[in-house]
């Protein structure tokens, strides 16, 4: 049956709404650019033979044909309060305290996202249309703009699937980097002032009268909060997200929930590390707290609401010229290129260097050597390049070849599997011998105090030691031919490296810098398996099984241990007179009681361990698990002791004002032998 026009223009527009949301929401689109413009015009030019079928929510109208006169206010339904932010994480565990105290005896679940360094703005939708788009303005009222917000493509002008009668979210206007340095290069070209940073062209774009002009800044949009609706089904703000997406507006990326603070705190740490992967600007993290019944119950001051608080970092920039680029290579292979600065000040410190990561972003960020590029320093992170000045860039500089062997070995490189990452796959690389003995001797994985830096150079170079083994064969005489060694130097050098053979189980596999095991997967092997021997027995299917494990890490894993490499590693090592301590459960992350630890005085209890005591704080806490136990960093109503030194400081404080039991070192020591003294007992 042929279609009419009518059905024509409704197919199609159906078509590009669903490719939209492919490509914005989903990150999967199906068709190239050509076929969508394609269809575009396809659209437009029925629509112009038959205006009377144009309707103000088709794709097509994104950029209106009038400006607006001025900007009109309209109260916000529900307030847009701004957030209250820290610097610091001991604040965020005292506001995570403060809400848990509120909320007492209550599972709080905790949700990390990324804010976006944008402008905020508030979309209404009423039977799935767009209806108005605001400023947060002064909270309470706020300015119209929903003109200039029809001109970003990835916000839907008409909601899919079965969508809330009305939905107010609330989200960021962005620019990405990519799209500043495009429009930098035609300000150029124009003899026009180029912009400074992306937050500067989103607030000037999104208040524009005239929609035509916002819509050659390329705007972008992520959502991440909700207003006044009718009809949500969303509980919490994960399904909130997960709802809005299937609606065709885009959630911000990379939000994740947690049982507790400290998982949410540890995976803060590791979003800051991986900014250099995003293509726009963020300044800072957002926790907020998931469910929306305790949300109501946690309210709002006159300012901020109580359910979430920013985690915020300072941000420092400074533009300087990509001198040159050099690759170094990781304990794994790892072929990391690191770019060469004409020094800068970055927040009072001088940086020459900062890392490129991988080919992929090299070719990303398009970097060439002679390139004026803009430097960023976000927290405590090494400093990376957020973007090329290429409307600076001088003609004809050259570009980085990635090599394709070795510089220190001349293996040629291979690239991961279905990965981005380039390796050298010689194990006996002097430069991958330095870095792998280097972690092995540091102090989350065999803490061999005295084998820094230099003196594993010296000892690599030397060829003393070319294996984790030949450690533990090093003899004086040859540490005192080493560059300012002396006596007293080598013998505390050789007690440390001996002491080092009762390290823990799960600190070997750690220390093995075997690929994908962590700390974290190390711990979860060697409670699962007790002892070398048993783990060299395991299979893949059955390293696969274990919770924490999955398929990729129960291949590395097995790999290594069945390789020649790793055998004659495991070797020498148990050869050297390695015997890895039986490992006790650990905590579970999510917060749960350690597998395993029903019995012992402490069973069931929940530790905070602060201050300066004789033993080492990480002994403490292996010991406290051992009986039973869980050791967690911060006090809370849920702990049920405070194992305090000199200096307790703050949580010495805290736990008596809570009336928390407090323990000193002795009273501890003696709840430990008392312990002792029971598993004795025939």
């Amino acid at each position: 049956m042929v279609q009419s026009v009518a059905q024509q223009v409704e197919t199609l527009r159906q078509q590009i709404r669903e490719h939209d949301r492919k490509y914005y929401v989903l990150a999967a689109p199906e068709i190239s650019d050509l076929e969508y413009d394609q269809l575009m015009q396809q659209l437009q030019q029925l629509e112009h033979e038959h205006p009377d079928l144009i309707s103000p929510d088709s794709p097509s109208q994104r950029v209106g044909d009038e400006p607006v006169a001025n900007l009109q206010q309209f109260a916000h339904r529900q307030p847009m309060l701004s957030i209250d932010n820290t610097y610091s994480i001991a604040e965020l565990e005292s506001y995570v305290d403060r809400t848990l105290r509120q909320l007492e005896g209550e599972q709080v679940e905790w949700v990390v996202e990324l804010k976006i360094d944008g402008v905020a703005a508030s979309l209404i939708y009423e039977e799935g249309q767009l209806v108005r788009a605001l400023t947060r303005g002064n909270g309470q009222l706020g300015d119209d703009i929903t003109h200039n917000i029809r001109t970003i493509s990835d916000v839907p002008l008409v909601l899919s699937g079965n969508p809330p009668q009305r939905l107010e979210v609330r989200g960021e206007v962005y620019m990405t980097n990519a799209d500043l340095v495009t429009l930098n290069q035609r300000q150029q070209a124009r003899n026009e002032p180029v912009y400074a940073n992306t937050r500067n062209v989103t607030a000037g774009a999104i208040r524009r009268l005239d929609p035509r002009e916002c819509a050659q800044r390329r705007l972008r949009m992520l959502f991440h909060g909700v207003g006044d609706c009718v009809g949500l089904r969303a509980t919490t703000h994960l399904e909130f997200l997960q709802e809005i997406g299937g609606h065709g507006l885009t959630p911000t990326p990379r939000a994740a929930r947690f049982d507790t603070f400290n998982a949410a705190a540890a995976y803060c740490d590791s979003l800051i590390s991986s900014l250099h992967e995003l293509d726009f600007e963020v300044d800072g993290l957002v926790l907020k707290v998931n469910r929306f019944d305790q949300r109501e119950r946690l309210g709002s001051t006159a300012k901020s609401p109580r359910w979430l608080i920013a985690y915020k970092f300072e941000k420092y920039e400074a533009t300087t010229r990509l001198t040159g680029i050099h690759v170094q290579i990781g304990k794994t292979g790892t072929v990391t290129p690191v770019a060469e600065l004409e020094p800068v000040e970055i927040a009072s410190t001088m940086v020459s260097r900062a890392s490129l990561h991988n080919a992929v972003e090299i070719a990303r960020k398009d970097v060439q050597i002679g390139d004026k590029v803009v430097v960023e320093k976000a927290g405590k992170i090494i400093p990376h390049i957020v973007r090329v000045e290429k409307h600076e860039r001088p003609f004809g500089l050259p570009r980085f070849d990635f090599p394709s062997r070795c510089p220190v070995c001349h293996t040629r490189l291979v690239q991961d599997e279905g990965g981005i990452y380039i390796r050298c796959p010689h194990h006996a690389c002097p430069a991958q011998w330095k870095e792998r003995i280097r972690f092995f001797a540091s102090r989350n994985a065999m803490d061999i105090e005295g084998l820094g830096d230099k003196l594993v150079d010296q000892l690599v170079t030397a060829g003393l030691v070319r294996s984790y083994g030949d450690l533990y064969h090093l003899q004086k005489d040859q540490l005192l031919k080493l560059e300012r060694m002396g006596d007293k130097s080598a013998e505390k050098l050789l007690q440390a490296i001996a002491k080092s053979k009762t390290r823990s189980l799960a600190e070997l596999l750690n220390a093995l810098s075997i690929r994908h095991v962590g700390s974290r997967v190390a711990q979860v092997l060697s409670e699962q398996w007790n002892s070398l021997a048993a783990l060299q027995q395991a299979s893949i299917e059955e390293l696969s099984e274990v919770h924490e494990i999955g398929p990729i890490i129960a291949k590395s894993v097995h790999e290594f241990i069945h390789s020649e490499y790793g055998q004659q590693t495991l070797t020498d090592l148990q050869a050297a007179g390695l015997t890895p301590a039986k490992d006790e459960p650990s905590p579970d992350p999510q917060g749960g009681k350690p597998p395993g630890s029903t019995g012992g005085k402490l069973a069931g209890k929940v530790l905070v361990v602060s201050g300066t005591l004789t033993r080492p704080r990480r002994e403490i806490h292996r010991l406290i698990e051992l009986h039973g136990g869980r050791p967690v960093s911060s006090v809370s109503r849920q702990t049920d002791y405070l194992v305090a030194g000199e200096n307790a400081g703050s949580k010495l404080t805290k736990a008596q004002q809570w009336d928390i039991s407090i323990l000193n070192e002795d009273e501890f020591e003696a709840i430990i032998a008392a312990d002792q003294d029971d598993t004795d007992r025939p």
